[in-house]
């Protein structure tokens, strides 16, 4: 039997889109060309609110719409230049970002759901590396020093609030049913 995706989800879905775009638009640039942004707490409140179907599904259109050149990364670009570039790697992180939040909010241990998302940004920054690593042609720890060590401690902050907001936000708009 098949489920039909109902007008509340596709609307939820795109709204969160929306978010992932303007806060990604808050942003420091830094010598690397990977820029401090909001876009790790966008995702992972998405995810934390929509669970993982729908926060992915929010995450895959933010991705979409900047691959369409629709200009909603960072810096107001977009385009498949973007994600193919220096910080591309992080964007199609950005799913497992949100699939693993997702997973997360739906888990009994609290402990364990936002662990979950550390995972998911883990993934994020792993791939980030890798695509650095090959455009930049560096090896994988200097790679991980330019782009990945210094934005640790705030996009780990970044996730653990966005898990604990977005669960409240979640409680909220199920008891609304607006979920």
């Amino acid at each position: 039997m098949e489920k039909k995706v109902s007008t509340k989800s596709l609307v939820i879905t795109g709204m969160s889109a929306a978010v992932i775009a303007v806060l990604a638009q808050i942003a420091l640039p830094m010598p690397s060309g990977v820029p401090v942004t909001l876009q790790t707490f966008a995702i992972a409140l998405t995810g934390a609110v929509l669970g993982a179907k729908l926060g992915t599904a929010a995450a895959g259109v933010y991705i979409l719409l900047g691959a369409a050149g629709v200009p909603v990364f960072s810096g107001f670009s977009g385009g498949l230049a973007v994600l193919v570039g220096k910080t591309g790697g992080f964007i199609w992180g950005f799913l497992f970002l949100a699939l693993l939040c997702g997973a997360g909010s739906m888990v009994k241990n609290k402990a364990v759901g936002c662990g979950l998302g550390v995972m998911g940004l883990a993934v994020c920054h792993l791939l980030g590396i890798l695509q650095f690593q090959l455009l930049m042609n560096m090896g994988f720890a200097e790679s991980a020093v330019l782009v990945s060590v210094p934005y640790l401690i705030k996009d780990v902050v970044s996730v653990a609030m966005a898990f604990v907001l977005g669960l409240q936000i979640r409680k909220q708009l199920l008891r609304a049913d607006i979920l």
